[in-house]
Parts: structure tokens; sequence; C-alpha cells
């Protein structure tokens, strides 16, 4: 799974397309409401396709010429994305010696080649509106710091539980769209919040509720704790990056808020590496290659689910996101030798159980 900063270019994106009362509560769909792309695409225009924080610009073909898309192509456009996120997080792990904030900064500077092109070509400026400057600078320090938690909780813990702690992510954004947004706090989110909360706590295994024996656990327990903090920081920070952007609409520009995150990210990675004094190039010619993959690999699974989004209504692509938690399981055994525990597998079920009960419910009120 890749740092779900994708969660936040998702809810980007799906601005971007015009998707009507969107909603706030699915970290790995932005919006639970219908994504109907046929209706966001007036005919007529030409446009530039936003895919993550990359683009390919190109004419749109004339209404009669214009082809169906193919059953389930949408729902394998997901299932691919993830899959691409959940390999580029292998790569995090097996990347040796090189600090999770340091992995951000590349993945920066890979960005900032694409993303300053795109902002040229579509002469959007590098700053932004006056009145939404504030929203874009907390919207890229909050979505880079959530990168780059995301990625030391890879390096820390196992990809099951950064992964599933990621995913609780709609309980941290539905409370702060009820408090921020003022958008509708029912007993059902209260209850799906719960539900991911349990999950979380199963994850976590505090010691006060739990005992103090922690020998069945791979690593030790303090760099498991570590690595959840971590994920449940990305998840909160990620869940606020939602809610700017939802707050920011229409009235920014995709691409401009893609830069601010990209370059305050490169920023916050430099100042915390020399601060740290962590800042060193990979000594093996395999980490160097793995970074080169992991932006790559994010890259296309930031195409992916974009195309993803496009082509299909949103409910069931966050249904079929869930297959991140599936791969990470999958790729943590297969990868790492790393079994899970049955304390992991209950969290899994719970948090994915809430995410999925979530975007059933609302999805199924939409179609009314």
């Amino acid at each position: 799974m890749e740092p779900p900063e994708s969660a936040a270019e998702l809810e980007a994106d799906a601005v971007e397309l015009g998707e009507p009362e969107l909603r706030l509560a699915d970290p790995a769909s932005p919006g639970e409401e219908h994504a109907d792309v046929e209706a966001a695409d007036a005919p007529g225009h030409g446009r530039c396709w936003p895919q993550g924080a990359w683009v390919c610009c190109s004419s749109r073909e004339p209404e009669g010429k214009k082809k169906a898309p193919c059953p389930g192509l949408g729902l394998f456009y997901t299932v691919l994305s993830a899959f691409l996120f959940s390999v580029a997080s292998i790569f995090v792990k097996k990347v040796q010696d090189v600090h999770a904030v340091e992995i951000s900064a590349f993945r920066c500077v890979f960005q900032l080649l694409v993303i300053i092109p795109c902002l040229i070509y579509r002469k959007t400026g590098f700053i932004g509106p006056k009145g939404q400057r504030l929203f874009l600078l907390l919207r890229g320090i909050f979505g880079s710091s959530a990168m780059i938690l995301m990625y030391y909780a890879f390096q820390t813990t196992s990809l099951a539980d950064a992964t599933v702690i990621a995913f609780s992510c709609p309980m941290f954004t539905s409370i702060f769209a009820w408090i921020f947004l003022k958008e509708k706090y029912s007993l059902w989110d209260a209850f799906f919040t719960l539900f991911a909360f349990a999950g979380v706590i199963l994850i976590v295994r505090p010691p006060f509720l739990f005992g103090s024996d922690t020998s069945e656990m791979s690593k030790n327990y303090s760099d498991h704790i570590k690595g959840t903090f971590a994920a449940i920081g990305h998840a909160v920070l990620s869940a606020m990056t939602l809610v700017i952007l939802r707050k920011m609409g229409k009235s920014v520009d995709y691409f401009l808020s893609i830069w601010y995150y990209v370059i305050l990210g490169l920023l916050e990675c430099i100042v915390i590496l020399f601060a740290i004094g962590g800042w060193s190039l990979p000594y093996c010619g395999l980490d160097r290659l793995f970074l080169i993959l992991i932006g790559l690999l994010g890259l296309g699974g930031q195409i992916f689910i974009t195309k993803a989004v496009q082509v299909e209504k949103a409910g069931p692509v966050a249904i079929m996101k869930t297959m991140d938690v599936v791969f990470a399981f999958i790729f943590q055994i297969a990868f790492f030798n790393n079994m899970p525990t049955w304390w992991t597998v209950g969290g899994a079920l719970c948090v994915v159980a809430s995410t999925t009960g979530s975007t059933i419910r609302r999805w199924i009120q939409s179609s009314k």
C-alpha cells in the first residue's frame, strides 16, 4: 500500500471531476457518494485528465465516438492500483540504511519532475488564489507529514499492521468533517467509528488491556508501538488533508494542490534530515533501484486508482480498495516470512468491516 497521500489525492481527483455531494468517510475512495464520471465529463471539451500527481493531456473524442467502459474495468484498475501500492511498500521495507524521511524526499523529487511541467502547461501559477493559500499550506504540510509517517510505519512494524491501521482514516475523517465542515454525524457513523477503533486496539494491543506479555510478537514491542502510532498519525493527518481538500473544493486547481504537497514535503524532509543527521545516499546499487521503483510504482498506482474513479462509481471502488489489506497480508507472509497474529487478523476484519459498512450505507443512501 502506498502512503495514502493516495487517499488524499483520490479525494482531489473526485473534486476535480466534479463529483456531486462528495462525502469524506473513506480513505481509499474519497467520497462515498456516486462518482459518476460520465456526468462529470461534459461532452465537447478538451481536458487534462488528472492522474494522481500526474497528467496525460489529450483532447476529448466526439460524443458519437465515445466507447462505453468495459464492465468491471474500474474494479480491475482498483485491484491493479492496490497491487502496485503494496509492491511499493515491500521496497520501502527492503531498502537498507535509508531513513523513511529520505525515501519521502526522493519521492517528492520524483514527483516534482512531473508536476512542474503540468503547472506550466495549465498556466495556473505556483502560488494559488489569495484566499486559499493558508489551506494550501496546511494541505501540503499535513499530506507530506502523512506520507513520512506511513513510510516510517512500514519500516518499523509489519505491512499488515501498518496497512490496516491506515484504513482507520474514515474514523477520523467523519469526525473532522462533522467538526469543521458541519457535516452530519449519525449514530451509524459513531457505530462504525467505534468498530474501527476496536480494530486498531486489537492491533496495538496496549499492555494495560492485554497484559505485559508481548513475547509472541515477531519484533520487539517498542518498535511495534512506534510503527503503529506512526500509522495512526498517518490516518489522522490524511483525514485532515481530506477535509481541507473538501473545504477548498474546485476553487483551487488540482495540480496546484499537488505542487504544495510536493514542494512543502521536500522542504520538510530536508529540514528533518539535517536535524537528525540522517541524510545519506544509498551505498548499494540495489537500494537505489528500490528508490526508483518506489516512485514508479507509486506513479502507476495513482494513475490506475484515478482511472478507476473515472470509469466506476466510488462505492464499489472503495470496497475493492480493501484489496490493499489482502495484498499486505500476502506479501508479509511471502516476502518477510512473518505470519500475522490472530489479533492482527481480528483487527483487520473490524477495520475493513467498518470501512465497507460505512461505504455501502452511504452508497445506498445516495442511490435513493
